[in-house]
This record gives structure tokens, C-alpha cells and sequence, in this order.
């Protein structure tokens, strides 16, 4: 009887169905992962020919609200409400800089129970609006 060493068709099989083993349950442990469900923070949503995010993370017991209008027509006008459990904090008409972007961040305290909060914007002279909303616990 031979020893196993490297060059044995026996050890090379054994060698490789371990190294193939350990790689798929890396893959698998690694996609497990990656696909793990987060809890939704953000709408990205097209309205008036542009593109929209909202964004709602919560940071030190508040909660930091971002709205970003991106692509519209530089010098365009936007009207954005912002509602936190219903009641508007955040009611203006921005105007698109060179760029067409528009930013608008704020804060907001955590409240008891879910918040709920819901954006609103509509390009000025347009008729249509758009909205959507995150509910955060």
C-alpha cells in the first residue's frame, strides 16, 4: 500500500470537495447576507420629468429627513411639503440650481408610537403631484 501524499488522484479529490465545500458555504453565508431584508428608509420615485428621493434615518433618538430633487430643468421651481404624523414642518418653493438639483434636510424628534412621514412635490405650473411615504418605528 502507497502512502497519500499530494500526488494521489485519491488525496487531490478529497483536497478539492473540501475546497469547493468550504467556498459554497462561504457563498452562501456571504449571500445570506447581502440579501437580508432592511428596513426601508427611502422612496426614489420620478415626477415632472425628475427624479426624487426621500429619506428618512433615524440618529440619536431623531430623525434626519432628506428630499432630493435630481435631472430637472435648471431654474425650475418645486413646491415640497413635508409631514411628520400628518402636520406639515417643511412647506416651500425651492428653485433646481445650474445643476437641476434640489436639497432639503431636516430634523424631526422621535415621537411615541410609529412616525409617519410623507412627502409631497409638485413642479410649479404643473398640475400633477407627487407623494409618497415612510413609516419608521
Amino acid at each position: 500500500m502507497t502512502p497519500i501524499d499530494e500526488r494521489t488522484p485519491m488525496f487531490t479529490l478529497r483536497k478539492t470537495t473540501a475546497t469547493l465545500g468550504a467556498t459554497a458555504l462561504l457563498a452562501t453565508g456571504l449571500g445570506a447576507v447581502a440579501t437580508a431584508p432592511a428596513q426601508a428608509a427611502d422612496r426614489e420615485f420620478r415626477c415632472s420629468g425628475a427624479e426624487v428621493e426621500f429619506d428618512v434615518e433615524k440618529e440619536d433618538g431623531r430623525f434626519e429627513v432628506e428630499a432630493d430633487i435630481d435631472d430637472a430643468k435648471p431654474g425650475s421651481k418645486w413646491r415640497i411639503t413635508l409631514r411628520h404624523d400628518g402636520k406639515v414642518y417643511y412647506n416651500k418653493v425651492r428653485t433646481a440650481d445650474s445643476d437641476g438639483d434640489v436639497e432639503v434636510d431636516r430634523n424631526r424628534r422621535n415621537t411615541a408610537g410609529k412616525d409617519v412621514f410623507k412627502i409631497t412635490v409638485k413642479k410649479v405650473g404643473s398640475k400633477k403631484s407627487c407623494s409618497r411615504t415612510i413609516t419608521r418605528r
